[in-house]
């Protein structure tokens, strides 16, 4: 199969003083040719990526590959490297319809961790991999959904039946929804119509879990995407790590610039860090242009809502003693296609060189014309805490 010139990879990693290197890959094809070979040249470049920065392919952590039809392409991407690599041993995979800009089929971040020899995967059940490092355990739960295979399912049951087998994932290890999730991503086919019921439940669901304003939710981004069942509506991917000590975790606001999500119904945390004696993880949720009043600034105006959205998560980030040039990636969600010149350009000025992949994927609020996540890595000094 012929090269893809045109194909673009960028990486961006954080090398800690005690628990290795973090490295996170964006693969974009050039969009040219069918899908075997846009598949084909994401798969390629990745490895070349892989093995020009001398890593093993078992360092691989974590892949999201994000596709523009995903009944139609799933079999093929199932089949391929990037799933059935058994030299890099088992990796959490994320399957999810958000169709990459400006005209790709397929896109790829990947995130894989070197240079600690404690390291070592497990494979639980295909939806659940275990990562044992430096006596801690972090699970990645990837792929949740239903099961439905029917039309008349509730939006509201589905996120049900969804956040329970994370539940009961976490509790056959030994941990729970309320100390042990760290951030998950919520993904409704039809989100301008099936988003609120999966608000409602998520918000009875966590008064359950004992998860309220009095202490505290979880990092998350609910966005239309589609992961493979033609009439699940909701699935969903969690990251979790079991047994951290309370003063590891604290959550981040600016309330200059937003306010809780609370207080207008909705139930996640603006952002999570979780502190370890090396580094700090800030995990940003998906953040659009709002007020802390929970209002829609700037409609209608991408760019100004795209510089919103960014001023807010430097703000949140500012609270976590990071800052933008500490992001490790960016996935940027946009309502038009026709925007996304404009908005790639703008970001290529503010953050140069930073993995980035922009998808067509509407946010929760039409009003929204874009919607942004990622996380941020900076360097701790805390020998007090555990080791990542």
């Amino acid at each position: 199969m012929r090269a893809d010139p045109g194909a673009k990879t960028t990486i961006k990693s954080f090398a800690g003083q005690t628990g290795g290197t973090e490295y996170f890959f964006t693969v974009e094809p050039s969009g040219e040719g069918d899908f075997a070979h846009q598949l084909h040249s994401v798969a390629r470049h990745y490895a070349d990526a892989v093995k020009a920065r001398g890593l093993m392919p078992e360092t691989a952590i974590f892949r999201r590959i994000l596709v523009s039809d995903v009944l139609n392409q799933e079999a093929a991407v199932r089949a391929s490297p990037l799933v059935t690599d058994k030299a890099a041993g088992p990796v959490a995979i994320s399957l999810v319809q958000q169709p990459p800009l400006p005209a790709s089929k397929i896109a790829l971040l990947a995130y894989h961790i070197d240079g600690d020899a404690s390291l070592a995967k497990r494979r639980i059940s295909p939806e659940l991999l275990e990562v044992r490092k430096a006596g801690r355990r972090h699970l990645w739960s990837t792929g949740l959904r239903s099961g439905r295979s029917e039309h008349g399912v509730s939006s509201y049951d589905e996120t049900t039946a969804v956040f329970q087998q994370l539940v009961d994932a976490l509790a056959a290890q030994g941990g729970t929804l309320a100390a042990d999730c760290i951030r998950t991503w919520l993904y409704v086919k039809g989100v301008d119509v099936f988003y609120q019921d999966l608000v409602d439940c998520r918000t009875a669901l966590f008064a359950q879990h004992g998860l309220t304003r009095e202490t505290h939710t979880i990092a998350s981004t609910g966005i239309e995407g589609a992961c493979g069942g033609r009439y699940e509506v909701v699935a969903m991917d969690a990251y979790s790590v079991l047994g951290l000590a309370r003063e590891q975790i604290s959550y981040l606001n600016d309330f200059h610039l937003l306010g809780s999500t609370l207080d207008y119904g909705v139930t996640f945390e603006r952002g999570t860090r979780v502190a370890y004696a090396d580094r700090m993880h800030n995990f940003i949720s998906g953040t659009a242009s709002i007020d802390p009043q929970g209002r829609v600034v700037h409609p209608g105006n991408v760019l100004r809502q795209l510089g919103r959205a960014l001023d807010n998560i430097e703000g949140l980030l500012h609270a976590g003693g990071a800052g933008l040039a500490d992001m490790m990636h960016l996935t940027v969600y946009l309502r038009d296609i026709a925007d996304y010149r404009v908005v790639r350009n703008s970001l290529n000025e503010r953050c140069p060189g930073l993995p980035v992949l922009v998808v067509l994927a509407p946010v929760c609020r039409p009003d929204w014309l874009i919607e942004m996540e990622g996380i941020a890595i900076t360097a701790n000094n805390q020998p007090g805490l555990p080791a990542f």
